[in-house]
């Protein structure tokens, strides 16, 4: 039976032989890893869960003045049945709202301007802030990874100076009486990226599917972070870092959870090291938003 390796960072970055091996087979094997003792203290994840609570729990009327589907981004809001991560599904009905790294001037949607609701208090702040350590924990992690596999543990650096980092909030609500078999919080899909760095509030609902088939129930508390790998990471590491299916089918249970999906700068070559081909981040990732977002299919008709 798959299990999901709990590593404590600060061994991690010490160099601890037990540490670097289960982060190397969490990464290789397993491709799911939670990390736990790390720079962002267990308060700091509640204040963010707080945050996105109160925008959640503004009106209709209120979410929709930044809602992403007027921007041609991934930028604010995404209200219920606004994201499909898989066709053979029904579009995914949670609640999102996004903030990526803005670079002024830029045509890239990736990076385009942040969208900020005029209400709960302190909401941009809370968020910004912690978008910032977030991903400097990603950073870290990342090349602690690299080491672990064998590479140089500078691999990632400069690869991160304009990152294509998205920070969501996602708000599952109760699974609704109408949810069938093709309904889900969010469809079993694999993240697009290149790692995925999940904050939760603790409440059970996200699955991992094990090399068997079977679907793993995986759950962090506040202050732990549920890591996973992405194609974009499988596809730079030579298939050497496992991408692997997972979903939130729902409960009886409101849930939030905070991802920050964190990839490189678009211009990145991720093709597989010494392949001696060019893939650009930016394409890569750009196709798959534009696979997912219900708006963005709509727009290339």
């Amino acid at each position: 039976m798959t299990t999901i390796p709990r590593i404590d960072f600060q061994a991690l970055i010490a160099g601890q032989p037990d540490a670097v091996e289960a982060v190397r087979r969490g990464a290789m094997e397993v491709g799911f890893l939670t990390l736990h003792n790390t720079p962002i203290s267990a308060a700091q994840v509640r204040a963010v869960l707080a945050a996105y609570a109160g925008f959640f729990a503004l009106s209709q009327a209120e979410k929709s003045a930044v809602d992403m589907a007027r921007t041609g981004a991934n930028r604010g809001w995404g209200g219920p049945r606004s994201e499909q991560v898989d066709p053979e599904a029904n579009p995914d009905y949670k609640e999102v709202f996004d903030i990526g790294f803005e670079v002024p001037g830029s045509d890239l949607a990736v990076h385009a301007p942040n969208l900020w609701p005029s209400a709960p208090e302190g909401f941009r702040a809370t968020l910004e802030a912690y978008y910032a350590q977030a991903r400097g924990l990603a950073l870290q992690l990342l090349g602690a990874i690299a080491g672990a596999i064998g590479e140089d543990p500078a691999w990632f650096e400069g690869a991160f100076g304009q990152p294509m980092a998205l920070l969501r909030g996602n708000y599952y609500p109760a699974r609704p009486d109408w949810a069938g078999d093709r309904d889900f919080g969010i469809a079993p899909h694999t993240d697009y990226g290149c790692l995925t760095l999940l904050a939760t509030d603790g409440v059970p609902g996200l699955e991992v599917q094990g090399r068997d088939g079977a679907w793993i129930a995986v759950n962090a508390v506040p202050g732990d972070f549920v890591i996973n790998f992405g194609e974009m990471l499988e596809l730079w590491s030579g298939g050497r870092i496992t991408a692997t299916p997972h979903r939130v089918r729902g409960t009886s249970d409101e849930r939030l959870s905070v991802p920050l999906f964190f990839n490189p700068d678009p211009e990145t070559n991720v093709a597989p090291l010494g392949s001696g081909r060019v893939v650009r981040a930016g394409d890569h990732l750009q196709r798959r938003f534009a696979e997912t977002y219900v708006h963005l299919q709509a727009a290339r008709g």
